[in-house]
């Protein structure tokens, strides 16, 4: 397997992970662990679209993890 569809796939199965938590409700969107997951999972992921230049992925999982970090940094200020 490729280096690159190895960090592609663990990050997408952290942001399918945070997805099916919260589908489930183990936990919710507004939840540390929903953030962190996505922040982390897109990040991967976005290492992944770098590592195989696809610029259009890239700025998806930036937008994704910066929001995800956002979502982090909210947790924190309540």
């Amino acid at each position: 397997m490729d280096y690159s569809v190895l960090i592609g796939s663990t990050g997408v199965l952290l942001l399918l992970l945070a997805f099916i938590l919260n589908l489930f409700k183990i936990i919710k969107t507004n939840s540390f662990i929903y953030s962190f997951l996505n922040f982390i999972g897109a990040g991967i992921a976005c290492y992944a679209s770098v590592l195989i230049d696809f610029i259009p992925f890239v700025i998806l999982e930036i937008v994704w993890a910066l929001v995800g970090l956002w979502g982090m940094i909210r947790f924190f200020i309540k």
